[in-house]
């Protein structure tokens, strides 16, 4: 940036600005290509911090959004509701996890987690058996908001907001060979009647590093919780909408939680739009004659009808197209491309879960403030490709309307990023 150029007023996340080169606008969104202010089209291999599913703009939302922004804006939603609305929990009822019963709108991933936490509070409270404690996984992310980043992973992302964040208990990550050190330290704390909730990302640890673990440890969880009256909350914020290889990862355990937060695939990326959905126990927790049982918690775009029309487009998209024979087959191109990347001692841990793929580059300088990621993000950006390493992990997570071509110009992009970093 020149001397006279201006300076944009903006402030990014997750951006050092002393560091970190001026941003190019984006000009135009199709499929799973972004367009820049110099023309340049750019595979969005990331979709766009994991919330484009079907791919940019599809054609059957972007419709939906317009005609409701013909009879809509915001309506209160303490006051009143809107058939979008209800047509959206309806859906979501039908499709989710069996046993669901009762949805809470809100606006963002980090918010639909904050809800469900205070959902479990509350239903130990309005029950007059209190808990206050939250288990977590060692390694997760739930959001940025104070709850979301208590429940987190502790390290470089929060540790200036120490002061401000309460305790929760954390169990260890199911290292392969290590799973009954996770599953024995659950039950341990379940054990006390003094959990509220356990809060985990189903099968795949996102910011955390795209930690994968396999179906039947979620079960177990799941058994562990329900043995001692636990309540589990399911953050499917990334992994729901396809991501895992069926539309909510909790299918893959055959398992229902008694809380589910769903968010960025829910209106397919088009818009912010967020739920927390629950079982009957925890909503009739909460219904009394006394008002000071209530749920107390809002936000002032909750259940906005433009987003919840996205919402219910998405729906259709699932109701009507092949999305997960997309899905298979684009999880079926990752397979191919990380056979070969397997026999490159350059690549540790090559893993796959249904449309995400993940890789450890092996370096000596490791974590999200290393070095080799800020050098393979500027490399790829290069490429006219959009990948945000974790430090050194790299990983896929493209829409479902990428092709092979799209897959195998990524692929070939991280073999020749190692070979120039």
């Amino acid at each position: 940036m020149t001397a006279l150029a201006k300076r944009s007023p903006i402030w990014h996340p997750f951006t050092q600005h002393q560091t970190e080169p001026s941003f190019k606008k984006i000009i135009r969104t199709d499929g799973a290509y972004l367009t820049d202010e110099d023309g340049q089209r750019i595979f969005d291999a990331i979709s766009s911090w994991w919330v484009t599913t079907h791919g940019h703009r599809h054609p059957r939302i972007t419709q939906a959004i317009q005609a409701a922004a013909e009879r809509f804006d915001q309506v209160i939603f303490a006051e009143y509701s809107h058939h979008l609305a209800e047509e959206v929990a309806e859906g979501l009822i039908d499709v989710a996890p069996p046993g669901m019963a009762h949805v809470f709108f809100s606006d963002s991933g980090s918010t639909s987690v904050e809800v469900a936490l205070k959902m479990a509070l509350g239903f130990f409270s309005n029950r007059r058996a209190p808990r206050s404690s939250i288990v977590v996984m060692e390694h997760s992310y739930h959001g940025d908001t104070i709850g979301t980043m208590s429940t987190g992973a502790r390290g470089v992302f929060n540790s200036t907001y120490e002061p401000l964040l309460f305790d929760v208990e954390r169990i260890p990550f199911p290292e392969p060979g290590e799973e009954q050190r996770s599953i024995d330290a659950l039950e341990v704390h379940c054990q006390t009647r003094a959990v509220a909730a356990f809060l985990v990302e189903p099968l795949v640890l996102g910011a955390g590093g795209m930690k994968m673990y396999p179906p039947r440890l979620l079960a177990e969880y799941r058994r562990i919780t329900a043995q001692y009256d636990t309540l589990m909350i399911a953050d499917e914020v990334m992994t729901a909408w396809g991501r895992t290889g069926t539309l909510f990862a909790c299918e893959q355990s055959g398992i229902t939680p008694d809380i589910m937060c769903l968010s960025k695939g829910l209106t397919a990326g088009a818009l912010p739009l967020a739920v927390t959905l629950c079982t009957p126990e925890v909503f009739e927790a909460h219904l009394s004659d006394d008002r000071a049982r209530m749920f107390f918690h809002s936000s002032s775009y909750t259940a906005n009808p433009i987003a919840c029309a996205a919402a219910l487009a998405n729906l259709e998209v699932w109701r009507d197209e092949p999305v997960l024979t997309r899905i298979q087959n684009l999880a079926d191109l990752h397979h191919d491309q990380l056979e070969a990347l397997r026999l490159n001692p350059r690549f540790v841990n090559v893993r796959q879960q249904g449309t995400i793929a993940a890789l450890d580059l092996s370096v000596q300088a490791k974590g999200y403030l290393s070095e080799t990621g800020q050098k393979l993000r500027s490399f790829f950006r290069s490429k006219k490709l959009l990948i945000r390493p974790l430090g050194n992990i790299i990983y896929l997570m493209p829409p479902y309307c990428a092709t092979a071509e799209d897959l195998n110009l990524a692929y070939a992009t991280i073999n020749e990023a190692v070979d120039n970093i």
